[in-house]
């Protein structure tokens, strides 16, 4: 039921300003582009999970039926009010939370006037859907999620999409090496922020455009080090991404637009489900289906001693066995 993933930018420029520089009208075209691929889906709801929406406590997923308000980007506010009334999938929103709280997450729903969509959540859907012909669901990035967590988040999503069998669009919203400007420049003067992230945003490019999804996601720790500032979202959205299309490189991709956004990489990407395969690699990462919190790491003998009797017991993968990232957020 799942008939496209899109990756997409947050940033505003191309829905506010494409005009203003070449590079960001590049981008609305390939935000076009990819809606007229989501059209030709079939797709009857779009599913997003924003790195602009971030939660502390657990996971909120959007269920207001139609929320309505006016955006302003609360760094780019000199470019103007963002006006929006969405159409929102409440009762797969609903599901969501069910399956996430029956894989051991915490989450909510939220849904009252007012509430503060993302920006990137309105990028997104003003440019992807801007009719809201298709009802959509926005689900948030935990700032501290570790890998498991995520992981099992995107398989809660995948079990709500499976129970009504409806086709779905799969959108992350985020950019790919992520130095912003620390100050605001000419539009005409726009370029990724440096060589290196030029040169790992190129690489990721060639693997999406080969459909290789879950080499990226196994490789996104690497990634993170080498081509972003340790924040809150590092590169999490391709473990969600993964877990809800499928873990596998079974995929044909489709690079629509590439160019800086205000010194970050500014991709609009489409990758479709397909029986060739660029080739699975040995994986290093390993899986988890039941998220059990994170390791007791200031435990003491006595339960660490009952957890590896348990884990003798049943040996399936759990978030203990996996690497954590522990590392706190920058502001």
């Amino acid at each position: 039921m799942i008939v496209k993933g899109v990756i997409v930018p947050g940033i505003p420029h191309p829905l506010l300003c494409p005009e203003a520089n070449e590079g960001w009208g590049r981008l609305r075209d390939g935000f076009a582009a990819a809606r007229q691929q989501i059209e030709e889906s079939g797709a009857e709801r779009l599913l997003i999970y924003s790195t602009m929406w971030p939660s502390v406590i657990g996971h909120q997923i959007q269920a207001d039926p139609e929320p309505e308000w006016v955006h302003v980007d609360e760094l780019f506010h000199d470019l103007g009010s963002i006006p929006y009334r969405f159409k929102i999938d409440a009762p797969f929103s609903h599901r969501f939370r069910e399956a996430a709280e029956q894989r051991g997450l915490q989450a909510r729903t939220v849904a009252y006037h007012g509430f503060p969509i993302d920006t990137g959540s309105v990028v997104a859907l003003k440019l992807l859907n801007p009719d809201n012909r298709i009802p959509a669901s926005i689900v948030s990035s935990n700032v501290y999620a570790d890998r498991a967590e995520t992981i099992v988040l995107g398989k809660a999503a995948r079990d709500a999409i499976e129970a009504d069998g409806k086709k779905t669009a799969i959108v992350v919203v985020m950019t790919l090496s992520n130095r912003l400007f620390t100050e605001f420049i000419d539009p005409k003067d726009d370029h990724i922020h440096s060589a290196k992230d030029e040169e790992w945003n190129q690489k990721l490019l060639e693997f999406f455009g080969d459909g290789r999804l879950e080499d990226v996601a196994q490789l996104s720790r690497t990634i993170q080090d080498q081509i972003r500032v340790h924040k809150v979202v590092n590169f999490k959205p391709m473990w969600w991404l993964s877990a809800v299309m499928g873990q596998h490189n079974r995929y044909e991709g489709d690079v629509l637009a590439y160019a800086p956004l205000f010194g970050t990489g500014g991709a609009v990407v489409t990758l479709t489900p397909s029986e060739d395969s660029a080739g699975d690699k040995e994986f290093d990462e390993e899986d988890v289906e039941h998220y059990k919190g994170d390791r007791t790491v200031l435990g003491d003998k006595e339960s660490s001693a009952s957890e590896s009797s348990a884990r003798a017991i049943d040996p399936s993968p759990s978030a203990d066995d996996l690497e954590l990232d522990t590392r706190a957020p920058a502001s």
